[in-house]
């Protein structure tokens, strides 16, 4: 029987299930499934489980604080790209844990999406004012996966003929062994080089460089040589810049970089053991097009107004397949706007003091090092110091550690110590013990007898020579300066919310991407500072809580989905598609099948799995699917033998992308491994498939999940994400592994297929919501979301195909847990488009389905477990009411180019300004049905033109006046 928690997150209940069920002749939920699921890939019942009896929502959070307590809580100074920071308390509240922000999906429908639009428009700002460059994206995984994007756009957009690419020999570890790890599957030749120190006349020609600004080792150069030596030979430069350091020193494009890439963490972004945080990339004029990611720029609304949408639909990867030139599809929106909102916070003046004290803090620990005879690796730096102790570097770290502090244990004889905002006098001062010096140095004595801050008198800078001090002004936009007060900054963050619509205003029914409930207590333990404020590179006996977390949510998607180890590395499904073919590109090559190259892909497949094909160096060959959207077993057994010696994979959702339970499955996959080929299946459908059949059953060698989906991450506006990857056995050593990980070993093996995502365990912040969904569901909970899903896309898909037929349907006329309308007919008999439908919901009170995908001229319908029955009929009601609109403007009752549907969606202005001219009433466009009278969602702009100045589309800010 269902358990506490399970029946709050099923939104159905019996009686409600009871009408559903009579609705569609069934007796029972798990009878329909069991029709709908082929009786062959069906999971027995198991005597045992390693997922525990469901807890209730006081116990899990009481697990989670036990877990929590086995975090020490240090403070962390190991830099690398990750720091403490101050979170406004502000964005705390009204951004991390307000669902207004955290529930809500991709702004793909910008009419419905503009607060959070305009929040991406200001970080893209921001980015681009700092790094001095001209167009930004909306935000990059994180800061190592930003650098081998920038890679790839410089070999793309280089003039050079090589393949050789020149990376910064004073560059993050991380960042190091994530490009030797992807460049090796692209072909991409590495030579390491001490950038300002050989020079890079001493290295081969090369289609471009990578600098790290400032160094791991917190050196900072200046770039200008390097970068005009490759521009000579036709080469790019990418260079990854701290954003603070930006405030004090030169901007990558003032000494000509043509991409800047980083993280934005430290800009109120907890640590998170590692994430989420919103990484960047911006590019100098000439290099839009070739943006990876998302983009926002202002276009203009029906009404000539500007509004703000997704720039450039090709820069969607997934979109062009195997013609595509990353496989990064996402953002991390939610991160992205509480960066953006901590520089709408401080504003140029605040980030510019922050800086300057995070610079004083480093030399005054710098000059009492130096006084005692200690050196340093340089002495031109902005907040880390990398300090040489040769024979006693261990330790200056046990020592630290006896105070609650983390350094980095560079080698055998240096040391590295990174400031932050956080840092205080007392922290330098028991850093400085720690290297053997008399504490008292930090602890002055003012007038009154209180302690002084000794570092407020240091000088900002003292070793990095002038012509390197920023001096051209940032963040003038007046966004940056007009929120001061919290009260203002309040305001705006609740007047950008409620132009949004989020899940907390009512059902976002997008088939392919499940936006169920993200439960509270679900969230919690997110914010905790035993899990918001660990550093990703902290050793073990400072982590042990998390990595037992890690280890329990492992061990317990291996169950589930029929697997043998899961690695929870990979920061976003893309990602985990990606670490998933680099297995099998490992396993292969181990095994002496070099040439095993071809992936096969069915022409229905999500559009990153060729994507991710292309990035892990395989050549796509696509598959047919037959009049029900199915594999075509012929076809798929023709390119079988066709490429049986260099088969290296198929890749194939199950259930299918077009909704339906594939009868062939075993058959499809068999026919694979008997070529020698793997099997990775997709896991984006396994909401409609857990706890009733498992993906290692059906043949599968290899998966990724969608945490953010199948187990209740939030999707924050469109990221963040987690894509963990599960394999059987054979391929489990080829799974990611890190340099800096805590772990050496796993429930399924070693694993040492090289990095994915910047840090060991990804974006492991937000792993306590999807432990806490499967503690509080148990595997009854799982099986009966699923089932509740399947019969909600059930019901909707028989209330509706009277009014619009369903494309695909399987055994028993069923869907699983999505629908696909077919609105092609109803374009053809009323001249009304998916995209008419889609704005038209708007005015009832919708998010739109998904369109047009995987058919164009469609409607794919997921309403998920989590939604009730009234809001279910609700859709239904609007869905047929629009049918019967678009009936009326074929009848002639309105014209084709003057109704309801063609001009929604109707904002407030547009019904209550000027005289009304059109043959529909003012109600009618606003309050189709009555119900919305008390509860109407009122959309910020009219309908967005998708087309105009898409090629000039301005990309920042735009002036405060142009939206008066």
């Amino acid at each position: 029987m269902t358990g506490a928690f399970a029946a709050r997150h099923i939104g159905t209940d019996a009686s409600a299930q009871r009408v559903m069920l009579d609705a569609l002749g069934y007796d029972t939920v798990d009878s329909l499934v069991r029709r709908a699921v082929p009786a062959s890939i069906q999971a027995p019942a198991r005597e045992t489980s390693d997922i525990p009896i469901a807890a209730t929502e006081a116990e899990a959070l009481a697990e989670l604080r036990v877990l929590a307590s086995q975090n020490r809580a240090a403070r962390p100074m190991i830099g690398l790209g990750y720091y403490d920071t101050f979170t406004p308390s502000v964005i705390a509240r009204n951004v991390l844990e307000n669902p207004s922000w955290y529930t809500a999906y991709t702004p793909y429908q910008p009419e419905i999406s503009q607060g959070r639009l305009e929040a991406l428009i200001n970080f893209q700002t921001m980015v681009t004012d700092l790094t001095g460059l001209a167009t930004s994206g909306a935000s990059m995984l994180d800061e190592s996966t930003a650098v081998v994007e920038g890679m790839l756009v410089a070999r793309r957009a280089s003039k050079s003929a090589s393949n050789v690419f020149l990376v910064d020999a004073d560059a993050l570890p991380q960042t190091k062994a994530l490009l030797a790890h992807r460049a090796a599957a692209v072909g991409i030749e590495l030579h390491h080089t001490s950038f300002g120190r050989s020079g890079p006349e001493a290295e081969p020609d090369a289609f471009g460089a990578f600098v790290q600004y400032p160094g791991a080792t917190g050196r900072v150069w200046d770039p200008t040589e390097v970068v005009d030596a490759l521009h000579a030979q036709g080469g790019l430069v990418v260079v990854a810049a701290d954003l603070l350091a930006l405030t004090l020193l030169r901007s990558p494009g003032s000494f000509g970089a043509d991409i800047a890439v980083g993280t934005t963490q430290r800009f109120g972004v907890p640590l998170g053991f590692g994430g989420p945080h919103a990484g960047y990339l911006a590019v100098r004029a000439g290099l839009e097009r070739q943006l990876p990611g998302r983009v926002v720029g202002v276009s203009q609304d029906a009404a000539s107004r500007p509004a703000y949408r997704l720039a450039l639909q090709t820069r969607e990867q997934h979109i062009r397949r195997e013609k595509a030139t990353s496989n990064i599809c996402t953002s991390q929106v939610l991160l992205a706007v509480m960066a953006s909102m901590y520089a709408v916070y401080h504003g140029a003046d605040g980030l510019r003091a922050i800086a300057t004290e995070v610079a004083k803090k480093a030399e005054a620990l710098a000059t009492v090092l130096r006084g005692y005879g200690l050196t340093l690796s340089s002495d031109s730096f902005f907040d880390t110091l990398r300090v040489h102790v040769p024979g006693y570097a261990r330790r200056v770290i046990e020592r630290a550690r006896e105070r609650g502090f983390q350094l980095f244990w560079a080698d055998e004889a240096s040391i590295g110590v990174s400031v932050d905002e956080t840092t205080t006098a007392d922290d330098l001062a028991a850093v400085a013990w720690a290297f053997g010096l008399p504490e008292g140095e930090f602890l002055g004595a003012g007038e009154q007898g209180e302690r002084t801050l000794p570092f407020a008198d240091a000088e900002p800078l003292a070793g990095v020579p002038s012509s390197l001090v920023r001096a051209d002004e940032y963040l003038t936009h007046p966004v940056f300066s007009a929120h001061r007060s919290e009260t203002a900054m309040m305001r705006y963050l609740k007047q950008l919310s409620d132009r949004d619509y989020a899940l907390d205003r009512g059902m976002i029914p997008l088939g392919s991407c499940t936006m169920k409930l993200n439960a509270a207590t679900e969230m919690a333990a997110v914010s905790w500072p035993e899990f918001s404020r660990v550093h990703p590179f902290a050793p073990v006996s400072d982590v042990r809580g998390y990595l037992a977390l890690i280890e329990q949510l492992e061990v317990w998607l291996a169950e589930v989905t029929g697997y043998d180890a899961v690695s929870l590395q990979p920061n976003a499904g893309s990602q985990g598609e990606l670490a998933g073919l680099m297995a099998i590109r490992g396993y292969h090559r181990a095994n002496g099948d070099a040439d095993r190259t071809v992936c096969l892909i069915p022409s229905s497949a999500h559009g990153t799995n060729a994507a991710s094909a292309v990035l892990a160096g395989m050549r796509v060959v696509v598959v047919a699917c037959d009049d029900q959207g199915n594999v075509d077993l012929d076809d798929l057994r023709a390119k079988v033998a066709a490429h049986a010696d260099e088969l290296a994979a198929l890749m194939i959702t199950y259930p299918s992308t077009h909704g339906v339970y594939e009868h062939d499955v075993l058959e499809i996959t068999q026919a694979v491994h008997d070529a020698g080929g793997q099997v990775y299946v997709d896991g984006a459908n396994l909401n409609a498939l857990l706890g009733y059949a498992r993906f290692g059953d059906l043949g599968g060698d290899v998966s990724h999940l969608n945490l953010h989906k199948t187990f209740a991450i939030p999707h924050g506006g469109g990221g963040p994400g987690v894509g963990p990857v599960a394999a059987k056995a054979h391929l489990a050593p080829y799974l990611p592994s890190h340099p800096l990980s805590q772990r050496k070993d796993h429930p399924g093996g070693v694993f040492d297929g090289g990095p994915i995502s910047a840090a060991p365990h990804g974006s492991a912040g937000i792993l306590p919501i999807s432990w806490a969904y499967v503690r509080m569901m148990g595997t009854e909970g799982l099986r009966d979301a699923t089932a509740a899903a399947v019969l909600a896309a059930n019901y909707i898909a028989f209330r509706l195909r009277d009014h619009y037929p369903v494309l695909y349907t399987g055994d028993g006329d069923l869907v699983a847990h999505e629908c696909i309308l077919d609105l092609r007919p109803l374009r053809e008999a009323t001249g009304v488009t998916v995209d008419d439908v889609a704005k038209r919901l708007i005015d009832y009170g919708f998010h739109a389905p998904t369109m047009s995908f995987p058919v164009a001229g469609t409607l794919m319908v997921e309403p998920t477990e989590s939604e009730d029955l009234g809001e279910i009929e609700r859709f239904i009601e609007a869905m047929i009411a629009i049918k019967a609109e678009a009936d009326a403007v074929a009848a002639g009752e309105w014209p084709a180019d003057d109704n309801p549907l063609v001009h929604a969606p109707h904002t407030a202005e547009s019904v209550v300004a000027g005289e009304w001219k059109h043959p529909y009433s003012r109600e009618t466009a606003v309050y189709p049905v009555p119900t919305l009278v008390r509860t109407k969602y009122w959309p910020p702009v009219r309908r967005i033109d998708q087309a105009y100045g898409d090629r000039n589309l301005v990309c920042a800010c735009p002036p405060i006046e142009a939206f008066a």
